[in-house]
């Protein structure tokens, strides 16, 4: 595994990449302009790049056409098109290849890709999937969230899509930090990113070189200090921040996470707004916990 954790184009999956919540209206329209100056506000606060069009950007809500503005949309923030790391995920491989091809085409420098989410697929058929996608050209990041798709990519399974030359890196978000190590064993190459918010300290310190974050969407400039020092080894810097906003990171890896992040957005000053069903407004306990946990991180300064 490599050490290198600053950002640079060849290699544009690196370094916190979020995952971007994506602005609605009231009547559930992409505010399209409100996106564009949330890229442009996470790129001027510490942050590498965005990934648009993940499941906290509500992909599978979105039309066609809304879907594919959203990229340009954020292409177009970025100012440069290899900060951008759009989800290409779809039930079929020839439509998650189209995506990908709209992405190469906007001039994208990665693309970031569940493997088959309609069923639980064999090996062969997540190889074929991942080589159907890496076909279009763009560097693909493979996205392991056994959770949701019921499909594991395990450390052997990477690294047989690595050896194939299908994927350039990892979304881990599977919790078990023990894979980072075998990963590093089996595929030395293939970069790891941190895929869930309350894993990223033990995963940074296991040499992974990226995170694909939702909690900078709130706080950008916080969560890119703790991001740095983490990758850094900077325990003295990183311990109190990552315990600071624990309360909220571990939000990222629960059923409610697109609400959750977008009332913390709205709490902390940004727009994050309502979801699309068939997400619904939180309410009660929940609503209550990340209200707390949101304002105590504003009381403390995170920003």
């Amino acid at each position: 595994m490599t050490t290198t954790t600053s950002w640079h184009g060849d290699r544009p999956w690196r370094g916190i990449m979020v995952a971007t919540a994506l602005p609605l209206r009231e009547d559930l329209s992409v505010d399209y302009d409100a996106y564009a100056e949330h890229v442009r506000h996470l790129l001027d606060n510490g942050c590498d790049g965005v990934v648009p069009n993940g499941s906290l950007g509500e992909y599978q809500t979105l039309t066609a056409d809304e879907r594919a503005r959203v990229v340009r949309t954020a292409v177009e923030a970025a100012g440069d098109g290899a900060r951008v790391m759009p989800g290409v995920a779809a039930y079929g491989s020839s439509e998650a290849r189209r995506w990908a091809d709209q992405a190469a085409e906007a001039g994208c420098g990665s693309v970031l890709l569940l493997p088959p989410n309609a069923y639980r697929a064999d090996e062969r058929a997540v190889r074929e999937h991942y080589a159907a996608v890496a076909a279009a050209g763009v560097p693909v990041v493979a996205y392991n969230n056994p959770i949701d798709t019921k499909t594991d990519l395990t450390p052997a399974l990477l690294a047989r899509l690595h050896a194939d030359g299908a994927i350039v890196a990892v979304k881990e978000f599977s919790g078990d930090v023990r894979r980072a190590y075998e990963i590093a064993e089996l595929a030395p190459e293939l970069d790891l990113l941190v895929g869930a918010d309350d894993v990223l300290l033990e995963l940074a310190l296991a040499g992974a070189v990226g995170w694909i974050a939702g909690y900078p969407n709130a706080f950008p400039a916080t969560c890119a200090e703790l991001y740095h020092a983490a990758v850094a080894g900077d325990l003295e810097t990183a311990l109190p921040l990552y315990r600071s906003l624990h309360p909220l990171l571990r939000w990222d890896s629960k059923t409610e996470f697109v609400q959750a992040i977008k009332l913390s957005m709205d709490i902390a000053g940004r727009h994050g707004g309502p979801t699309r069903p068939p997400r619904l407004p939180l309410g009660g306990e929940t609503e209550a916990a990340v209200r707390a946990a949101t304002e105590k991180a504003v009381a403390d300064g995170h920003r």
